[in-house]
């Protein structure tokens, strides 16, 4: 049986889009950043007939276009893979923060910087001249390791009944403190030029009105250690309103103080007597008693416009302190 090669390969390769993608305006490439610039109109008929379709075959010629102009650059191979290097990019990318700004010195390397100290790195063995023999200069069987040393010589003119294997380890405890602290200091010295300061308020104008004055007089007193409680107040100055706290039950914990509620509350709801606020009841009926006594009066004409209440003269009219006429 005869296999026609050709025709084989023709259906092979039918099978794949051609490598050769035409555009009336060239790509504008930016191979270092893998970007490609389309700047040839869209057809706007197959946008909105086969949009799908028309957005997955430009993606497709474009990223082609790409990849071609990749591969004219120089090619290297290693461990049995192609390479290609990249040139630098020609288009600038924003960033998402700042860059960041450089540490600030230690005291230690401000120091060292000012005597021209070069740091040098401290080899890990060290030779022991006890055991005649080279040893890490930490870790495991150390050089001078405290375990090692079941005796201590006490010095001249000391304490013999003081417990020297305790001091050794509060001296220890010490410098450690001491060079954590030494640690936090640095760490604060550092930050302390890119601190964040709190911002000032507005500057006092004849134009602001009574609230804003109200409202920087109230600000300026809570400004304080104590955050305005012994502050002095002006006189007859109104005292500020200040909201109330609530205080929000636990959502579990004590369930007898919450079952203690729920029963309150289930009481309170089943009562057949309602709940009455005495002293608002009788303000209302006398309100009421008020507004049905002054409807009755308005009814029998006593405040219509005819009949006028008669004014009451003065017993000591046009008299003078002792009553008598003016002459």
């Amino acid at each position: 049986m005869d296999v026609d090669l050709e025709a084989v390969l023709e259906a092979k390769k039918a099978q794949y889009k051609s490598i050769e993608v035409r555009k009336d305006v060239e790509l504008q490439y930016d191979v270092g950043n893998l970007l490609a610039t389309d700047l040839n109109p869209l057809d706007h008929h197959a946008m909105k007939s086969r949009r799908d379709e028309y957005l997955k075959g430009l993606a497709r010629d474009n990223t082609q276009l790409l990849i071609n102009k990749i591969w004219q650059l120089p090619v290297e191979k290693a461990d049995g893979m192609i390479l290609v290097e990249l040139p630098t990019p020609s288009t600038v990318l924003p960033r998402e923060k700042p860059i960041p700004k450089p540490k600030g010195l230690t005291a230690w390397e401000t120091f060292a910087k000012a005597k021209g100290i070069k740091n040098r790195k401290r080899s890990r063995m060290v030779f022991d001249e006890s055991g005649q023999e080279w040893k890490p200069r930490w870790g495991y069987k150390r050089v001078d390791d405290p375990k090692d040393k079941w005796m201590i010589e006490i010095p001249d003119r000391a304490d013999p009944y003081e417990d020297y294997f305790e001091k050794q380890a509060e001296e220890k405890k010490e410098k450690i403190a001491k060079n954590e602290y030494k640690r936090l200091k640095n760490i604060s010295r550092t930050q302390k030029g890119g601190r964040l300061k709190a911002p000032l308020p507005p500057p006092l104008t004849k134009d602001m009105s009574k609230y804003q004055l109200t409202h920087a007089l109230g600000k300026a007193k809570e400004a304080t250690a104590s955050i305005g409680k012994f502050t002095k107040s002006l006189p007859d100055e109104p005292v500020p309103k200040r909201a109330k706290k609530t205080q929000v039950g636990p959502v579990a914990g004590d369930m007898a103080a919450e079952r203690k509620k729920n029963l309150e509350i289930l009481s309170s709801v089943t009562k057949r007597k309602e709940v009455v606020d005495a002293e608002k009841a009788a303000n209302r009926h006398m309100a009421q008693e008020q507004r049905s006594k002054r409807q009755k009066q308005q009814s029998e004409g006593v405040f219509s416009k005819g009949i006028k209440p008669k004014k009451t003269q003065p017993k000591n009219r046009g008299r003078g302190r002792g009553g008598k006429n003016r002459k």
